[in-house]
């Protein structure tokens, strides 16, 4: 994801914490510190407190899920022009991701972050490779799914794939399916159906709501719409992509006022 920033941005993931022995290795004090930041949305301490973990404690799956979220989180704090350095963040993001599925191939956790990567990187990539990392979102978000059922980040994926892939203009899916081949078949019932899901698995995740409600608009159902921006504004913002989402919700009320 996400532009995610359009599609995926933003992924926004948010794991439990650990719970770490009495004696705490100096790994798992590392992994501590890491969650901790991660809750003040602290990215670069967080960041900073996984890297070190992963010298203390190489191959573990869940730190490098771990640097995997917070080098693709940095990105937000780049300034609008770094272009190379947020692409050089999404590519190297993307690596620890694959390193994390490759030790942990059945956590959800860790296959999603693969879809939220592949979405990041889209956005500073080519036509032909955006077209690419759209499939590969999709495909990453249903095998999360599959591995979880009840995973509600994985439908948050999947329904704002479905909505931002089924909004494409006429015009724009005639040229992709002409010269890169067709985008998977996308719907707006689809996404809504993944969106309404999420919200029913984790209704105090914010941008849960926040989706939706784009969803709503773009079947043409301003008053859910309204209504599902309204929840979600209500809602704390516990992720690093939290009020970015507020952000793009407060403006579509206006649209609608």
């Amino acid at each position: 994801m996400t532009t995610r920033a359009a599609l995926l941005l933003p992924l926004v993931l948010l794991f439990a914490g650990a719970n770490l022995p009495a004696h705490a290795s100096p790994a798992d004090t590392l992994i501590r510190d890491g969650l901790a930041a991660e809750a003040k949305l602290d990215t670069p301490r967080a960041l900073e407190a996984f890297l070190a973990a992963d010298k203390a404690k190489p191959d573990d799956a869940f730190i490098l899920q771990k640097i995997a979220r917070h080098t693709s989180d940095s990105i937000v704090d780049l300034p609008a022009d770094a272009v190379a350095e947020k692409k050089r963040r999404a590519e190297l993001a993307l690596a620890y991701a694959r390193r994390s599925v490759a030790l942990a191939p059945d956590n959800a956790e860790n296959v999603l972050s693969l879809a939220v990567c592949h979405g990041t990187l889209a956005v500073y990539s080519d036509t032909r490779a955006k077209i690419t990392y759209s499939r590969l979102v999709k495909e990453d978000a249903e095998r999360a799914l599959a591995l979880d059922p009840d995973y509600d980040w994985a439908h948050h994926v999947l329904g704002r794939w479905h909505y931002e892939v089924a909004t494409l203009g006429a015009t724009t899916r005639f040229f992709v399916r002409v010269i890169y081949g067709a985008l998977p078949d996308a719907s707006v019932a689809k996404a809504i159906e993944h969106l309404e899901r999420a919200v029913a698995l984790a209704p105090a995740v914010s941008p849960h709501h926040l989706e939706l409600g784009f969803a709503y608009l773009t079947a043409d159902r301003p008053a859910d719409a309204r209504a599902a921006f309204n929840r979600g504004l209500a809602l704390p913002s516990t992720g690093k992509h939290d009020e970015a989402a507020k952000t793009r919700a407060r403006e579509a009320i206006k649209r609608l006022d």
